[in-house]
């Protein structure tokens, strides 16, 4: 091996040592990229596992550091900074205790559990023992997890109270007195052909059995934990500020999720300004319909007329489908490269349902065995006004999620680590954005509908005020839910499970705006560098071409391509 190849060689074999530990650790993440490999276990996580993988994690970044970066391929730098930078985040997580609080109504293992078998492959016979292998260890893994948080509240890392609140509901959903009433179940009631007919009765015995002997108690006892103990331990208070080292936390979870050093007040006062220009394009807007009142009478209108509602979870989606439809045919004038997996639209469960976000994104495992899943909520349908469907569509399917997480999959010579990772920054800035598209596309003609983008982007600008200022800033729960409600037409039901999302979830809410106005900003310094050779099918192949980089890395990607578009321009102008 010659001295030059030895750091390139040294970089990739890093790389596939720390992914194949990640699977290993983590085996519904290895699920979830199609590696089925370990499709019979669970993860650990116990306060000794999780002090076990800092320490891998701290090797694994001494040893990239060790290695010559100059030395390597200029392509390969990149994965380089990346790597580094995903390490170092992860690192931080685990040094603050992220871990010691692992649930909450808006997300948790309790609430993935369910749709597991969603998400494993029932090809064969061995595909449905590795599923009852993973549903006879439910109880166990339920009993790591009560381990973890005792752990956690001793040492300080109690739950805000309001984060816990209807969570017994969705635990309750779960303890079934038959197995076929549960979700798990699904899979046992039809078979693929591919399933010998002499091995189905026997797995479907054996399947009940496991949901009865330990799904179902597994539940039993995070529930009793829940109501005898976690309860009890609960803080009244709200702020990340008040965990174990909470203002540095906080301080890490920005950086986290922007992937940028900014500080709290500096969000908040981006998210300020923000919120102020967004609600004069809104008032703009309401004068063109004709509505004599103000933005509160508007939205109060927009709440309470039965034109902006359907009466059946059916009618929700089909209205999601048919604009979602449109908007495939109109990619080709946005993008020149399209991703070739699909995606699918499913209502959110009905066990976590009442305590969820509006809809969400769950991408394909990584061996294209599934299609990539718009969720949407059909709970209470009065919180489900259609003058938001095209916003809320284009952000969680195409051009959003699904069109970068599945082109991101799908890109040649990418690592594992840089295919089935990512900067909440880019992924959900670039989510934003793409509602932005639709303008573009020809979409948002109806007013109504107009103001359902703006609303949802001032939700995203509100959120940068109430994440820093319940965190940080002192701001109450009642102060951010008022805020929330004098700001957007969101209703009550969603802007209260929103407001206790950001509190079980610190800084994630800020990655939206903080990432969406980069990637505007960007796109018009290149429209002005570039003038009327500006090509956006170019800008936006070039953004979605390395997959989810953080802003700063962003940015300089933007300003070469920019540089080089005007090199080529300049040399392909004739001699005069």
């Amino acid at each position: 091996m010659n001295a030059a190849a030895r750091p390139a060689t040294q970089f990739q074999q890093l790389v596939a040592e720390e992914w194949e530990w990640r699977m290993q650790a983590d085996p519904l993440l290895a699920t979830s990229t199609g590696d089925h490999r370990f499709g019979d276990r669970l993860p650990h996580v116990r306060e000794a596992d999780y002090t076990g993988r800092l320490t891998a994690l701290r090797q694994f970044r001494q040893r990239a550091s060790a290695i010559d970066r100059a030395a390597l391929p200029t392509p390969q730098r990149l994965d380089y900074d990346i790597f580094g930078r995903l390490l170092d985040s992860e690192i931080g997580e685990h040094e603050f205790g992220a871990h010691y609080l692992p649930i909450s109504k808006a997300g948790g293992f309790h609430l993935y559990f369910p749709d597991l078998a969603q998400f494993s492959p029932f090809n064969t016979t061995q595909d449905y023992e590795r599923f009852v292998s993973r549903l006879d260890g439910f109880r166990a893994y339920v009993a790591e997890h009560l381990e973890l948080m005792r752990a956690g509240v001793r040492r300080g890392f109690r739950p805000p109270l309001v984060t816990l609140d209807g969570i017994d509901a969705s635990l309750r959903g779960q303890i079934v007195s038959a197995a076929a009433d549960s979700a798990l179940f699904q899979p046992f009631r039809q078979f693929p052909a591919s399933v010998p007919e002499s091995d189905q009765v026997r797995l479907a015995q054996v399947g009940a059995r496991a949901i009865m002997g330990s799904v179902v108690p597994g539940y039993q006892d995070l529930l009793a934990f829940l109501l005898d103990e976690y309860l009890p331990a609960a803080r009244d208070d709200i702020a990340a500020l008040n965990l174990p080292r909470g203002a540095e936390f906080y301080q890490h979870r920005i950086r986290y999720y922007t992937s940028l050093d900014l500080t709290p007040e500096a969000v908040h006062a981006t998210g300020l300004a923000e919120v102020s220009r967004i609600r004069t394009e809104m008032e703009a807007l309401i004068h063109t319909t004709g509505f004599t009142g103000g933005l509160r009478e508007f939205i109060q209108f927009l709440l309470t007329d039965d034109r902006f509602y359907v009466t059946t979870p059916e009618a929700l989606l089909k209205e999601t489908a048919l604009v979602l439809k449109r908007m495939d045919g109109e990619l080709p004038r946005l993008f020149g490269v399209l991703p070739r997996l699909p995606y699918g639209i499913r209502p959110i469960p009905d066990f976590s349902a009442p305590g969820n976000t509006t809809a969400y994104y769950y991408p394909a495992p990584g061996d294209g065995s599934r299609a990539g899943v718009y969720y949407v909520n059909t709970y209470d349908l009065r919180s489900r006004p259609i003058y938001e469907i095209e916003a809320l569509s284009f952000h969680e399917a195409v051009p959003g999620h699904h069109l970068q997480i599945a082109l991101q999959q799908e890109l040649a010579g990418l690592p594992n680590f840089r295919r089935f990772n990512g900067f909440t920054a880019f992924v959900e800035g670039w989510a934003l954005y793409a509602e932005r598209l639709g303008i573009e596309a020809g979409f948002y003609t109806d007013p109504y509908s107009n103001f359902g983008r703006l609303s949802y982007e001032m939700w995203r600008a509100c959120r940068l005020v109430v994440d820093t200022g319940m965190h940080v800033l002192g701001w109450s729960r009642q102060r951010a839910i008022d805020f929330m409600a004098a700001n957007t037409s969101s209703t009550l039901l969603n802007i209260t499970n929103e407001i206790d999302r950001y509190i079980a979830w610190p800084g994630q809410a800020l990655a939206y705006k903080i990432g969406e106005l980069k990637i505007r900003e960007l796109r018009a310094a290149a429209e002005r560098a570039l003038g009327p050779r500006f090509n956006l099918r170019g800008f936006h192949d070039l953004l979605l071409g390395s997959g989810a980089v953080p802003l700063d890395v962003l940015e300089n990607m933007v300003m070469s391509w920019t540089a080089a578009q005007t090199a080529q321009f300049a040399t392909a102008q004739p001699e005069r």
